[in-house]
């Protein structure tokens, strides 16, 4: 069925307390889709919140995994290898975008016909959308094992979707899927929100993807600082 992400105005991401404040008042979802259990059975527990200003979509998400690493230290790098959170979002049926995060915040991002055909964002339009992450930004570590916990928060502007002349996410109809993968790690997994009916790990099937809609009204201030008359 379709999904509606909620729409929070006047939040800028930021403005740490306010965001969080709104992801306090979003239900968490998981990513748990565990679609190659014979080969790869190891699921980590993940889930993420997503929503969005108008300005900014903001997704966050929250992982307690077991093997952790973060070896790649350049935007549009192999980040699948390392321990990785996923958004991939079409907003027609034409191209979808892959949004792929490591754990300390570098990020792949794609507009995409298929696997294959694929322009990578420059690196303007990568430095648009803003991460943070609970790990120490930017600082790669080999794989730790233990009872590694995380969270990684992107604020993407709808411009990240560089082929797209989008402006605002208010009203836009989309499909997307989220996943955490870790290709390279000592217990490599693939989960995704969406169930994936492949043989194989393939992130890569927007038939797949589940609907979603940004809602359009205007809402309230979720969240009024001290310093918001300056």
């Amino acid at each position: 069925r379709d999904r509606e992400i909620r729409k929070i105005a006047g939040i800028v991401p930021d403005d740490r307390a306010a965001v969080d404040e709104a992801f306090a008042g979003i239900e968490p979802l998981p990513v748990a889709c565990c679609n190659w259990p014979a080969e790869f059975p190891y699921a980590p527990e993940v889930s993420f919140r997503m929503f969005h200003t108008g300005d900014w979509l903001m997704l966050r998400f929250d992982v307690a995994e077991r093997y952790t690493a973060a070896l790649v230290t350049e935007d549009n790098g192999e980040v699948w290898t390392d321990s990785c959170a996923e958004f991939f979002i079409a907003p027609d049926t034409g191209m979808y975008y892959n949004f792929e995060t490591t754990c300390i915040g570098r990020m792949l991002l794609g507009a995409r016909k298929s696997r294959t055909e694929a322009e990578h964002a420059s690196p303007e339009v990568l430095a648009g959308v803003k991460r943070y992450t609970t790990l120490p930004c930017g600082e790669p570590f080999a794989e730790r094992e233990g009872d590694n916990r995380w969270s990684l928060t992107l604020a993407i502007p709808p411009q990240a979707l560089f082929r797209h002349a989008l402006t605002d996410w208010s009203g836009l109809k989309a499909r997307m899927n989220l996943y955490k993968c870790g290709d390279n790690l000592s217990h490599p997994h693939f989960l995704s929100w969406r169930p994936i009916r492949t043989e194989k790990p393939d992130f890569h099937r927007p038939e797949f993807f589940g609907e979603v809609t940004f809602e359009k009204r205007k809402s309230c201030l979720l969240y009024t600082s001290d310093a918001a008359d300056d």
